[in-house]
């Protein structure tokens, strides 16, 4: 009797541990403004997370919208809520704004900004929107507005008491983004707000042509939508100290280099940090010669004027979409027995660059390397490019004929057989004729789920991705054959990079059998999620993230990782929280070991990064769940929420 009293004893310290907890809110995105994703609550641990349970699930409706449009296999629901004073708000992918009890999942309110959804959308989602005030535990105030960034090129501002546009802010609670700035503005990141400031970026098509959309970032006024400032990634201004690394007068007038993902803003500091992308076309940079700064870069402004403080470029003259995709995170990392303010800048090569927060100076040695030239005419690619020596680069960073996978040797040797056929030099081998082997390819590495950070034990987390893309240019002589099987799981796509003579061709490695089998060509794992101790930076542990084939038939699949998309979150609880993957589970992970503890199997793809939050004692879990049809899972409209019992 003795031991199994023990045993009860023990479970039942380890379950309701921690119920005592305050209200513990997520008020941005990143739960912080500088975007770690670490909850210091831990009522949901490492001992008791097996327990975890459906609490409540609420139906966004989002699949009746889609009907009938290219929402059906364009649309993603990866949307991370917010929390403030017991009231969750997010948005779906058709920038749809819900309210709900943060408690039960009622629904307060919704906010239809009515997207015309027969409208030629490259991306039709939204990750989630921003509120001022941003938390209501320091202000001691509710949430007053909240702000998304819409698809078709809207700033709006909603009243987060009524779920209706605010009068006060620019016309009838929005501020149209394309006036000055043309129809292919498109938001869909949650805006930056620092004091009374909305920030936004655009997401624009890079790989269209030459002279694209500017890649403005905008300031606003919270509270009547005029702006504040502007700042263009491309020096447009010969007396910029950058406008010099554009070396022609046709390369100033490239577009892009835009911001389309998540900005972090430093209050204490009055800093925003702005990830830019490449410049426009992102394959062929013949017409924008030069290292061409700010593209391509982490770049600290002054919150207050838009004014450049200091930046740091992760790849010059960027020939293989490598926008950095992931959030800066902002944390205090020990160097020499000391916490320094830090950005830490995630990047699709799999590079982690570490660099000082006032003023962008590496904390961790990084290195100029030769990488290989360009055989493209009217193509000159950079001599070198920065790698960091700590952390090491992540993911897929070569990959040779031995590297080729299949089920049977058949299979391997088709494998073995393409793989042989592309140029194919190692890291940044430039786009060719010939077609290139890209390692990371451009869905990284590090992609826009981006990084976590354990505040506690220093421990920096990410989910990768191991996919090696292929990209041809094919001259403008010839024409680029469309390939874009229903049955494969990433599109191939096509593009003309208008204003060059050279159009692009981007596909992966990867096949589809002739029984619609997807297959990966390279050796697993395909998807992994890792730890690196930022004491030393040195990587801790590395796992498997979920699996992509069918583990009935083939049960070592579950050793072989998923192609993955959304981020992770970390707990003081010893914890990592996780879905993003195409098998459609959310997946709890102890933090000091990698160790999987728990996995849940959802309705639908949950290609979307958690939260979590404490209201009344309790601790939820929140993810969305909604599907993403360009990678073909299942689609749906549920945002769930999980607690103990």
């Amino acid at each position: 009797m003795i031991p199994k009293l023990t045993t009860l004893l023990t479970l039942t310290v380890a379950v309701f541990s921690g119920f005592s907890q305050p209200n513990t809110e997520w008020p941005y995105y990143g739960n912080d403004a500088g975007g770690s994703r670490y909850s210091t609550l831990e009522q949901i641990n490492d001992r008791n997370a097996v327990q975890v349970k459906s609490a409540w699930t609420f139906h966004t409706g989002e699949l009746e919208t889609y009907k009938g449009t290219d929402a059906e296999t364009k649309a993603a629901f990866e949307a991370t809520p917010i929390m403030i004073d017991g009231k969750l708000y997010f948005s779906t992918a058709t920038d749809r704004v819900f309210a709900l009890d943060a408690k039960t999942g009622r629904e307060i309110w919704t906010y239809d900004p009515k997207i015309n959804l027969d409208e030629d959308f490259s991306e039709i989602t939204s990750r989630g929107v921003a509120a001022w005030p941003a938390s209501s535990s320091s202000s001691k105030n509710s949430a007053q507005l909240i702000f998304i960034g819409t698809i078709d090129g809207r700033l709006i501002a909603i009243d987060a008491r009524t779920g209706k546009p605010s009068p006060g802010f620019g016309v009838d609670g929005q501020v149209d983004l394309k006036k000055g700035y043309g129809k292919n503005v498109s938001v869909t990141s949650p805006p930056a707000v620092i004091n009374n400031i909305v920030i936004v970026g655009s997401s624009l098509g890079d790989n269209t042509r030459s002279d694209e959309t500017h890649g403005t970032v905008r300031a606003f006024d919270v509270h009547t939508g005029k702006p504040v400032w502007t700042w263009d990634p491309i020096p447009r201004d010969p007396t910029d100290p950058a406008y010099s690394t554009w070396e022609t007068e046709k390369s100033h007038a490239t577009g892009a280099a835009n911001v389309w993902t998540i900005l972090s803003t430093d209050p204490a500091n009055n800093l925003v940090f702005v990830p830019t992308s490449s410049p426009s076309p992102d394959y062929y940079g013949g017409e924008r010669p030069g290292q061409n700064l700010y593209g391509n870069a982490v770049v600290a402004l002054n919150a207050t004027t838009g004014k450049h403080v200091w930046h740091f470029q992760v790849v010059h003259h960027d020939l293989w979409d490598y926008d950095i995709a992931a959030q800066p995170l902002l944390t205090e990392v020990p160097v020499n027995g000391k916490n320094i303010p830090a950005v830490i800048v995630g990047t699709k090569m799999g590079h982690v660059f570490v660099l000082d927060r006032l003023s962008g100076k590496p904390l961790f040695t990084v290195e100029e390397r030769a990488v290989p030239p360009s055989d493209m005419p009217g193509e000159k690619a950079w001599a070198t490019q920065p790698f960091p020596l700590k952390p090491a680069p992540l993911g897929l960073q070569s990959i040779k004929a031995d590297d080729a996978w299949g089920i049977s040797e058949d299979d391997k040797a088709i494998a073995a057989a393409r793989i042989a056929k592309y140029r194919n030099k190692g890291n940044f081998t430039p786009p060719s004729l010939q077609g290139s082997l890209m390692t990371p390819g451009n869905v990284g590495g590090i992609h826009w789920g981006g990084m976590c950070y354990d505040k506690k034990n220093h421990k920096l987390i990410t989910n990768i991705n191991r996919l090696a893309a292929i990209i041809t240019l094919v001259s403008k002589d010839n024409k680029v054959v469309p390939n874009n099987s229903d049955e494969q799981l990433l599109r191939v796509e096509t593009a003309p990079q208008h204003g060059t003579p050279f159009s692009l061709r981007r596909d992966y490695l990867f096949r589809v059998t002739d029984q619609g089998q997807f297959m990966m060509q390279s050796k697993p794992p395909w998807g992994t999620l890792l730890a690196i101790d930022m004491t030393s930076g040195d990587k801790q542990w590395e796992v498997p993230l979920g699996y992509m084939m069918d583990i009935k038939k083939y049960p070592e699949a579950k050793n072989w990782g998923s192609i993955n998309f959304g981020g992770a979150i970390t707990t003081a609880g010893n914890l990592i929280i996780v879905a993003a993957t195409l098998d459609a589970h959310l997946r709890f992970f102890n933090t000091a070991t990698g160790q999987l503890i728990h996995e849940i199997q959802l309705p639908a793809g949950a290609l979307a990064t958690p939260m979590t939050y404490a209201i009344d004692g309790k601790q939820y879990v929140i993810i969305a769940a909604g599907g993403h049809g360009k990678v073909h899972t299942r689609m749906g409209d549920s945002l769930m929420a999980f607690a103990l019992p």
